[in-house]
């Protein structure tokens, strides 16, 4: 009954707004504007000296231990078996 309520209201509208007729009366336009020229702020910037060196380190990483004795699910399966 729902679906058949649906139906009818989604073509009710369909039908409502396909027999609208819609006409361009008036060309739009940009609005005008006067724009005096300007400048850009300047910035007197210093980089940092950086120094990049490369070589070769060794790092000690600890080992872990991780017990994962993880017990199965029980229970009712989430779908229905398949008939």
């Amino acid at each position: 009954m729902r679906n058949m309520f649906a139906l009818l209201a989604a073509g009710g509208l369909a039908l409502g707004l396909s027999a609208c007729d819609v006409d361009q009366t008036e060309e739009g336009a940009a609005p005008e504007i006067d724009v005096d020229a300007g400048s850009m702020p300047e910035y007197d910037v210093e980089p940092v000296d950086v120094d990049v060196s490369s070589g070769t380190r060794t790092v000690e990483v600890p080992t872990m231990d991780v017990d994962a004795n993880i017990p199965d699910a029980e229970g009712e399966p989430v779908t229905p078996p398949s008939e």
